[in-house]
């Protein structure tokens, strides 16, 4: 059991981000834009980048990686900010998140990625780069990007199919269906959940499990299994998708998605009668 484990916060200037740091070495970090769903825009993913360096070489041994508030892990990436980038933005953009999510996938210290709410577009994309996803019962998962005009471009075309198998993402990519925290545990894409009102206090319960043990052999076994096998061919896969969801950007079906997700409206697509 947790009990009043010492709570230091880390000073590190962070505008959109709470850092934790509990005993036994385990650090909580917490996208803090409950206004936005905690929705990434490009000052949010530049402090989790600085963030996770920092932690990858502290005395941290177990990453918690989650969203303030009850509503959102993270709702996904802030279209007030994407809506108006063109192709060569869209591809920077893309490469950020992805620097931010190789940082969580190779960090050298275990990543939970505590989901608590939304957890849509990148927000599904910065989950799966963790070790695992414990959820909520409230959470709700999905790529919906294909319904405002765009593809997942924070790594979602790769790493959602380790989850669910290459079958099942493509079904959830291309149709942009959420899923329940119940659906997305069968599919093995959450390997807990817990009810909202104990969720805070099984996570820390099963993060001491994993600091307990001895961090030079954790940080071994993770590394076996990320770098030596899944990590194979990870930067060609990282700068193909970016180069994809930026060539998506300026497109008639982008400007149209966006705006209409924006004006709360149903967006009315050409898709690829527009090259016609």
């Amino acid at each position: 059991m947790v009990k009043n484990p010492e709570k230091v916060f880390m000073n590190m200037n962070f505008e959109n981000l709470k850092v934790e740091r509990l005993a036994l070495g385990i650090t909580i970090v917490s996208i803090d834009r409950p206004k936005a769903l905690n929705a990434l825009n490009t000052e949010t993913l530049t402090e989790l980048r600085k963030c996770f360096r920092e932690i990858a070489t502290d005395k941290t041994r177990v990453l918690i990686f989650t969203g303030t508030g009850e509503k959102a892990f993270i709702a996904g990436a802030d279209i007030l900010e994407m809506k108006d980038k063109s192709n060569s933005e869209g591809v920077q953009f893309a490469k950020l998140g992805h620097e931010v999510g190789k940082l969580l996938e190779i960090m050298p210290k275990p990543t939970i990625a505590a989901v608590n709410g939304y957890a849509l577009g990148g927000g599904t994309e910065m989950a799966c780069a963790c070790d695992f996803i414990w959820a909520s019962d409230n959470a709700v998962f999905g790529q919906p990007e294909v319904s405002i005009g765009v593809m997942p471009g924070f790594g979602g075309t790769f790493r959602l199919a380790r989850y669910v198998g290459y079958p099942k993402a493509k079904e959830l990519i291309f149709s942009g269906k959420k899923i329940d925290s119940q659906e997305a545990k069968r599919l093995g894409l959450a390997a807990q959940v817990f009810s909202a009102g104990e969720f805070r206090q099984k996570v820390l319960e099963g993060a001491q499990e994993i600091a307990k043990n001895s961090s030079t052999a954790v940080t071994a076994a993770k590394k076996a299994m990320v770098e030596f096998s899944e990590h194979v061919g990870l930067n060609s896969k990282i700068d193909g998708e970016a180069q994809l969801f930026g060539s998506l950007f300026e497109s008639k079906d982008q400007v149209e998605g966006m705006e209409a997700f924006v004006g709360k409206r149903k967006p009315q697509f050409q898709g690829l009668e527009e090259r016609l």
